[in-house]
């Protein structure tokens, strides 16, 4: 099974003819290849001030030995792999300037690969990580190409036969849906695009597969002309991959809803040719081996023609049960979901608690609750730039009372570790006393609480005196989080490059949390463990937020999404081993409110099943886009669509823990209106940010005023009116509980249009609607309806049974 061989006139010239003085030239291209791409490496990593952007970055932290390989990695693994990829590649692909430069990517995705194994110790993660430094390994490619061609010495082009190809084109697609690790999942890949994965079904698969097998052959055809041996194989399989991105983002063009108000289609072709790209790099070496092979066999050079289908067969055999190795070591993300179901599924929380089944929260009588209200801050230990100024204001019952006038029925109530647990090992009595304070309130009026372990830029502390910012970098204010007894920076500066999220001190300190320096996480995961205990008993704390926003560290997705996963599987467990029960709800990193959309901890990350995915939806709000004056990357639209993708993967419900912030201009409520009529349209509940927010909040900046719904009037301290008109949409009607399951909702002020549907008559149907005036109900399949005045407005009630509708006028 191959194509017949094609000789270039001069092949076996050159292969029989000594080295030309020219050839001999040539051979410093390699040499000016290495020195190339230690010198980028160098220039990077002294011009980027983060640490981030470069190849190999160097924040200005000190490695510490202490804390394991991982502070060395990049070191002692990346730059080791890269420099001899690229001489191999300078070697073999470097007479022409596209072989070299798809050889420098491949040398950089592999380089990336292996730092990121030394440090996981996890292949599929390593592999699957690679893909994420594609936009560092193209330029870089570029520019080493052209200084190799320009200053290498004088060039022969070659030709070869292109040899096998569809033999190895079959293999590398035949084993794809088995390796498939981590690769082809999230946010990116809606219904309809051809992913190589078991879990994805079968007709997607095979169109995959078929889809692999054409585009390896093609490149092969084309690569293994320029660039002999196992290299021409391996680099054939990496551009194909990038080939396979390309038509699943045409694919995702059309299934996904194309630019509707944003950008989208673009970041989406940028993931799927990531993803390309690092399983051609990461696995085409099975092509360049196999290719070489069957050239062999072919030959007769390694065996005899009549043993050729014995070796055929062999080599399929040895690779498919390293495939099925593999896939045994690396479950489907379906798998890993169906397994972590069905060990969580032994534990269900008590009678009166809210629980997470399937898609919707629920409570203990199975009826669906929508938990709609605010963020509150006013117990966060923020960093307070001036002395006179508070950064914090009082949180009383008042905010409570008024928060249930709005029909609000949660609180995600924004804690923080520094002033929970201030000394290691002893959580502070009187915090606890606030919180338990807190909590009351809430049941009081009839609101539930997500108690959420508050982080912004991880610790609340400023740039030291002294700190020189490194160019690009400016002096920062401090802002929330972790107690200095668990932030470990190692000599980073604490200066911020475009925002509190990107500081060389704040990623370094994130870094060692994940890697749990000192054991910095495991404590982290056993004060959950401590706070869950006080409030094991108490049903209106609807869950626990484990950390807000984490951010990416230095190493994402190695941190974002398996050493985050790894930390909310040991949290959970604390949790769960102190008796609470009650929902916990995860987020993805901080990179999700920044670009609207993120990977996530990966997939079966716990076997707990009471979990809730809960991101921040903050798409044309906080996004980047926003500060870079971009068109949206997210619309408000998409971002619930892919927040919702990303929810199934996990087999969890979606809620959102943070949105609004929409600014000051003309367009915020029109953007509010659009919010709230997805959110309604897909069911759901959030909590928006945020109730109140003092002048001396660092995140709101000393102004006239405090920002927030409730507004503070800076120069008096006291309260300026609040915004009503985003209170006014806030506060619409929508059923705060609802037998059985929603099918459809509609709302707009005190006017709502709901659906349901249950298999058992239940009487506990709760509908907000605001007001003065009662509502004007009209029902179908349910039966009792009262109306009853509350502050604020009226709770509608009555019993459902089946499918059944409710409708006011407002």
């Amino acid at each position: 099974m191959h194509d017949a061989p094609t000789t270039h006139p001069d092949d076996q010239a050159e292969r029989t003819t000594p080295v030309s003085a020219g050839a001999r030239r040539t051979a410093r291209r390699p040499l000016v290849a290495v020195i190339a791409m230690l010198g980028l490496i160098v220039v990077q990593a002294v011009a980027d001030p983060t640490g981030l952007l470069a190849l190999v970055g160097w924040s200005g932290a000190i490695p510490q030995a202490s804390a394991g390989m991982w502070p060395f990695a990049p070191y002692l693994v990346f730059v080791p792999v890269v420099l001899g990829v690229v001489w191999w590649a300078a070697v073999r692909a470097g007479d022409r300037f596209w072989t070299l430069a798809a050889g420098v990517v491949l040398a950089v995705l592999l380089a990336q690969a292996a730092a990121c194994f030394v440090m996981t110790w996890d292949l599929a993660v390593a592999a699957w990580a690679a893909g994420f430094v594609t936009a560092k390994a193209v330029p870089a490619a570029l520019i080493v190409a052209a200084l190799a061609r320009w200053l290498g010495g004088p060039t022969t082009r070659r030709s070869f036969e292109h040899g096998s190809i569809w033999p190895a084109a079959v293999i590398i697609a035949v084993v794809a849906p088995l390796l498939a690790g981590l690769w082809w999942t999230g946010a990116v890949y809606a219904v309809g695009i051809p992913v190589a994965r078991l879990d994805r079904g079968i007709p997607s698969m095979l169109v995959a597969v078929v889809l692999i097998a054409g585009a390896t052959a093609l490149c092969l055809r084309w690569m293994r002309a320029r660039v002999p041996g196992v290299l021409g194989g391996w680099l054939a399989a990496l551009l194909a991959g990038g080939l396979v991105g390309l038509v699943q983002a045409v694919v995702a063009l059309v299934v996904d809803g194309g630019f509707a108000g944003d950008i989208w289609p673009l970041m989406a072709a940028y993931v799927t040719v990531a993803d390309g790209l690092a399983f051609g790099a990461c696995l085409g070496w099975i092509v360049g081996v196999s290719a070489v092979v069957f050239d062999r066999v072919h030959a007769g050079r390694t065996a005899r023609a009549e043993q050729a289908p014995e070796l055929v067969a062999a080599a399929v055999a040895v690779l498919a049960v390293g495939a099925i190795g593999a896939t045994l070591a690396v479950p489907s993300a379906e798998a890993a979901s169906a397994e972590a179901g069905a060990a969580g599924a032994a534990v269900s929380p008590p009678e009166g608690f809210l629980r997470a089944e399937g898609s919707i929260i629920t409570d203990d009588a199975g009826n669906q609750v929508l938990l709609r209200g605010a963020n509150v801050n006013q117990l966060v230990d923020f960093y307070q730039h001036q002395p006179d100024v508070p950064a914090t204001r009082p949180l009383t019952e008042n905010d409570y009372a008024g928060m249930a006038e709005y029909g609000f029925n949660v609180v995600r109530l924004n804690l923080s570790w520094s002033a929970l647990e201030p000394e290691r090992g002893t959580l502070d009595p009187k915090y606890l006393a606030k919180i338990e304070e807190a909590v009351g309130w809430g049941a009081e009026h009839g609101i539930y609480t997500v108690l959420d372990m508050h982080q912004d830029g991880w610790w609340n502390g400023p740039t030291e005196e002294g700190t020189v910012c490194r160019p690009g970098t400016e002096e920062m204010w401090g802002y929330d989080g972790a107690p200095e007894w668990a932030t470990i920076t190692d000599g980073a500066p604490r200066c911020q490059f475009t925002g509190r999220d990107i500081s060389p001190a704040g990623d370094r300190a994130f870094q060692n949390f994940y890697f749990d320096t000192d054991g910095v996480q495991t404590a982290f995961a056993e004060t959950w463990g401590e706070l869950a205990a006080e409030f094991a008993d108490e049903p209106m704390v609807a869950g626990f937020d484990l950390i807000n926003e984490p951010g990416f560290g230095e190493t994402a997705p190695v941190t974002t999404s398996h050493q985050l996963g790894r930390f909310y599987d040991r949290a959970i467990d604390e949790i769960r081993e102190a008796g609470a029960q009650q929902i916990v709800f995860f987020e993805p990193s901080i990179l999700w409110s920044g670009l609207g959309f993120d990977t996530g901890p990966t997939p079966g990350f716990t076997d707990d099943d009471n979990i809730v995915f809960s991101p921040h939806l903050y798409a044309e709000s906080i996004t980047m886009d926003r500060d870079l004056g971009i068109p949206p990357i997210v619309s408000i639209e998409r971002q619930f669509a892919l927040a919702q993708r990303v929810a199934d993967l996990y087999d969890a419900p979606l809620w959102s823990g943070e949105y609004g912030y929409w600014g000051e201009d003309d367009d915020v409520l029109a953007r509010m209106n659009r919010y709230a009529d997805e959110e309604d349209e897909r069911r759901l509940g959030s909590a928006y940010w945020v109730w109140k927010q003092a002048c001396g909040d660092p995140q709101n900046g000393i102004g006239p005023f405090g920002n927030a719904l409730m507004m503070q009037e800076c120069e008096t301290g006291g309260d300026a009116p609040p915004k009503s008109e985003l209170l006014e949409i806030l506060s619409r009607a929508y059923p705060q509980s609802a037998p059985g399951m929603l099918t459809s909702l509609e709302a707009e002020g005190a006017a709502v249009d709901l659906a349901g549907t249950t298999p058992d008559r239940s009487c506990d149907l709760a509908v907000w609607v605001p007001g003065g005036s009662e509502p004007d109900v009209e029902v179908t399949g349910i039966t009792k309806v009262e109306s009853t005045e509350v502050p604020g407005g009226w709770i509608v009630t009555g019993c459902a049974d089946g499918d059944y509708t409710l409708t006011t006028n407002g």
